[in-house]
């Protein structure tokens, strides 16, 4: 007899998501991982579905997993989720209870620097731009620093925290664009480090699209909100 019934059962697993999204890029990487099967359906942020507002009423946002019915939103909880789930391979979080919260730490400064920052370089202007341009340097200097000369975040392998940083890299040219940084030439170790990863991690090459995409995808984006071009 299985020792849990109920994953002998043939599992429908769903994913809400916008393509662009890097946080749904988190959670793709992390299904990867586990060689967890999904079916993908893509999202309009302008036109949320209504499958998507009935699994996450309360945030109406994107990423949702549908596990066998039941909603599980927001990406860091949703991981989590995945790698509870399915424990028995590729784990994503550190062993140790200290490492972990350490992981869990720059997670959450990863979103609330790099993404809420970031997004502010392509729609502000003036001082407000300046000094979030100044803010987005110093947060990528505290990550360089914390990676040091490590291969991964985590030491030797591959894991949360880089699944959380990554899907960043194919936003740095569009950040580059409208930061004017030169992520390429300032931050040598996490340009290494980003590489190391599309070349080891088929669960990154396969998952993130091209720079000049989403480049695009923001400039579309301004268009849209009359930001510019």
């Amino acid at each position: 007899m299985p020792k849990n019934p109920t994953m002998a059962k043939k599992e429908e697993v769903i994913l809400l998501n916008l393509w662009a999204s890097m946080y749904g890029m988190k959670v793709m990487i992390a299904l990867a991982e586990k060689g967890v099967s999904y079916e993908y359906r893509e999202e309009d942020f302008r036109n949320k579905s209504e499958l998507l507002l009935k699994m996450n009423p309360v945030h109406k946002k994107f990423p949702v997993l549908i596990h066998n019915g039941k909603p599980i939103c927001e990406s860091n909880i949703i991981v989590e989720y995945i790698d509870e789930v399915w424990k028995d391979k590729a784990p994503l979080f550190p062993s140790d209870t200290y490492d972990k919260a350490h992981a869990r730490f720059w997670a959450d400064f990863i979103d609330k620097k790099i993404y809420q920052i970031g997004r502010k370089l392509y729609t502000r202007k003036g001082e407000e731009h300046e000094a979030a341009r100044k803010e987005f340097i110093d947060s990528l200097k505290l990550i360089e620093g914390e990676l040091g000369d490590k291969p991964y975040f985590g030491g030797e392998s591959f894991s949360y925290v880089d699944l959380c940083l990554i899907p960043f890299h194919s936003w740095f040219h569009s950040y580059e664009t409208y930061g004017k940084l030169n992520i390429q030439q300032d931050f040598p170790k996490l340009i290494a480090w980003g590489k190391r990863c599309f070349q080891n991690k088929e669960s990154v090459s396969n998952t993130l699209p091209d720079s000049l995409k989403i480049l695009a995808f923001v400039q579309n984006f301004r268009k849209i909100f009359g930001l510019g071009e």
